[in-house]
């Protein structure tokens, strides 16, 4: 199992803390690759908090910031609420597909007449495309070692 620093556990146990307060919010899980995302959605003026830092300053890259905001524009709700999210596992593109699905599930959640709308989109499937494991004796999951004939 792998250890977590003392800095990254005190992180996540206040965010646990802050997320699990008596306040009006929707949960909504997503997954891609080898990252997983949690939302957590709630009435406010558009701010998106990643791991405690601002969207932009997360994905620095436009191609880590679209699929984020993609559900929000599919249902016009950028400026209506509040995201907190907490993102671990895999790399930028899994984590932004992750947290793709998860906003889409949190709108859902708080919003049910908003599935017809982000189903349509394509927006609450999730992409089954999984990381493949390295098998032993390759180089990675299909490349081989170079072949040599003596």
């Amino acid at each position: 199992m792998q250890r977590r620093s003392p800095r990254r556990w005190q992180f996540a146990e206040r965010y646990r803390k802050l997320a699990l307060k008596k306040i009006e919010q929707y949960l909504g899980t997503g997954r891609r690759k080898r990252g997983v995302a949690r939302v957590f959605l709630r009435p406010g003026s558009g701010k998106i908090t990643i791991n405690g830092r601002a969207l932009d300053n997360y994905f620095p890259t436009e191609a880590g910031r679209v699929p984020v905001r993609t559900p929000l524009l599919t249902v016009e709700m950028t400026e209506r609420v509040d995201l907190l999210i907490l993102a671990n596992g895999g790399g930028v593109a899994g984590q932004a597909g992750a947290i793709k699905l998860g906003i889409a599930r949190a709108l859902v959640a708080f919003n049910p007449e908003l599935r017809a709308a982000l189903k349509k989109a394509g927006l609450l499937t999730r992409d089954p495309r999984e990381h493949e494991r390295k098998k032993y004796g390759q180089k990675g999951a299909r490349k081989r070692f170079q072949f040599s004939k003596r």
